[in-house]
């Protein structure tokens, strides 16, 4: 597998920079679909910087859910003990434990094209790794945001800077992306919460 780092420098390319993406803030929503005709694959980047003297892990997850919000089945939550979904349309690229240097900390590859047909839903959470022993929550972060980059051209084509409205949160559902009449629609969500990954699986699982 590519090292994170090594495979965020991939997605610098000096193409990137020709295009105006678009920001959108929170409750915002993109159709890929009709916005993008053509694409197949997304990156889908996660990022954040420390206040000065601060470290935490950070770890983003996502949850591939049918109709009924919740897991089509277990495997299909991927995270850092799960890179790959069974049908191999999402795959993490392995869990960045310092959150140190530039650009995408952590990242996530959704495949449109083998996504298996009962997936409705793409929600990508970033939880803090030992949140309450270690006392560290959303507050010890400068800048925090999700992008959405298409792999093969790697523009980016949206990106999402989240606030600072929830700093004492442990954990925080970024974004999803989501299938509407057949179309996949990228929404920013941007809402926390202080029951560490374990509460986000109370819910989806």
């Amino acid at each position: 597998m590519i090292p994170c780092r090594d495979l965020n420098r991939s997605f610098l390319s000096t193409r990137s920079f020709k295009y105006m993406s678009i920001n959108l803030s929170k409750g915002g929503k993109f159709n890929l679909t009709k916005k993008e005709p053509g694409l197949k694959k997304v990156m889908i980047g996660l990022g954040w910087e420390f206040k000065e003297g601060n470290h935490l892990d950070l770890d983003a997850s996502a949850f591939l859910l049918g109709s009924n919000k919740k897991l089509v089945a277990d495997e299909y939550f991927v995270f850092y003990n799960n890179l790959r979904s069974p049908d191999g349309s999402v795959e993490h690229t392995g869990d960045n434990r310092t959150g140190i240097g530039e650009g995408d900390d952590e990242m996530i590859l959704f495949n449109m094209e083998t996504v298996n047909p009962s997936i409705d839903e793409v929600v990508v959470v970033a939880s803090i790794h030992d949140a309450q022993s270690r006392n560290h929550n959303f507050g010890l972060l400068d800048d925090a945001y999700i992008r959405i980059v298409d792999v093969e051209t790697q523009r980016e084509i949206l990106r999402y800077d989240l606030d600072a409205e929830n700093p004492l949160n442990t954990e925080m559902e970024f974004g999803k992306l989501r299938k509407e009449d057949g179309e996949w629609v990228f929404e920013a969500i941007g809402v926390g919460g202080n029951k560490g990954l374990q509460g986000f699986i109370d819910v989806y699982a």
